[in-house]
């Protein structure tokens, strides 16, 4: 496992930021950090980079220690935090030089130039760093986080700022990197999430209150929701008669939103009630559960 989490507790005072939280990551996966403000995400990542000790509990970062063995944990590490630090009077290439001078990175130059073509800097690699828009900005603090070629990238928030196009360009950047690196990234945009991340771990409160595959997580549900349409009228209470049916809502001429239990799935019945009465099925669709769904099932109220 390049990450392994076992029972970490982190106290602020009399605060608790975590409570006992488990989890670890493998290679070459990429796992979602996911939760509200608050709820410990930042904490965890800076536990893990060693910026912070935790309270109880033993990290490993690819079988280091963070506590016995942490400059070779900031080695497998490449780290981009949420408010990312740069120098801005430095220039571009100047400052991923000197972030790779401290790694000691061989063929400094060759290595820069690397990143600068992997991130998409190469319009503004002349330019001040002060110079550049937030979105660039963000692009030199991935830069930097993966100048030393770790084999463990943390992420907080690592689109920010990032236009459409730019989006686009990174989520395709961290798949890549996925395949090669162990990625763990935090970020509020749950279409990010759905589009990059093999696993999710969500975290409320300072506890882990869910940990799965992505799409397994999107079908964390007790309801199965079918919109169909017909080619004539139906009746509401006719719908609700059908076994499993808990209700039928119309939301067009001829259109009904169906909520029905999961013991079944609710389009046979539907199909078995349109022959039955010589009625047609014009369309028929089962709303997939978005992520944002879950996280706010989970997240909430708790």
């Amino acid at each position: 496992m390049s990450i392994q989490v076992q029972n970490i507790t982190k106290l602020y005072d009399k605060q608790k930021a975590l409570n006992n939280v488990s989890f670890e990551i493998g290679s070459n996966e990429i796992v979602g950090f996911l939760g509200p403000n608050g709820a410990g995400k930042s904490t965890m990542m800076k536990i893990i980079t060693c910026y912070i000790p935790p309270t109880a509990g033993q990290v490993k970062v690819c079988g280091y220690d963070i506590a016995e063995q942490s400059l070779e944990v900031r080695r497998q590490i490449g780290y981009l935090p949420e408010h990312n630090p740069l120098y801005l009077d430095m220039y571009v290439k100047e400052f991923l030089e000197f972030v790779g001078g401290l790694y000691k990175v061989k063929e400094i130059k060759k290595r820069v130039r690397e990143m600068i073509d992997m991130t998409g800097l190469q319009i503004e690699q002349n330019k001040k760093i002060g110079a550049l828009s937030k979105g660039y900005r963000q692009r030199v603090g991935l830069a930097q986080a993966m100048i030393h070629d770790p084999k463990v990238l943390i992420m907080d928030e690592p689109t920010t700022g990032l236009d459409p196009n730019q989006l686009e360009e990174i989520r395709a950047l961290i798949k890549k990197l996925g395949k090669e690196k162990t990625v763990m990234l935090s970020t509020h945009i749950m279409q990010e999430v759905e589009a990059v991340c093999d696993r999710v771990i969500i975290i409320n409160k300072g506890e882990i209150v869910a940990n799965d595959e992505t799409h397994t997580l999107q079908q964390h549900t007790s309801k199965q929701i079918v919109t169909v349409e017909f080619d004539s009228v139906v009746a509401k209470r006719d719908l609700e008669a059908l076994s499993g049916v808990e209700e039928a809502i119309a939301t067009d001429t001829n259109t009904w939103k169906i909520i029905a239990s999961l013991q079944a799935d609710i389009r046979k019945e539907l199909f078995n009630y349109a022959v039955k009465n010589n009625i047609s099925v014009l369309t028929m669709n089962k709303e997939e559960q978005k992520l944002e769904d879950v996280f706010k099932k989970l997240t909430k109220n708790q």
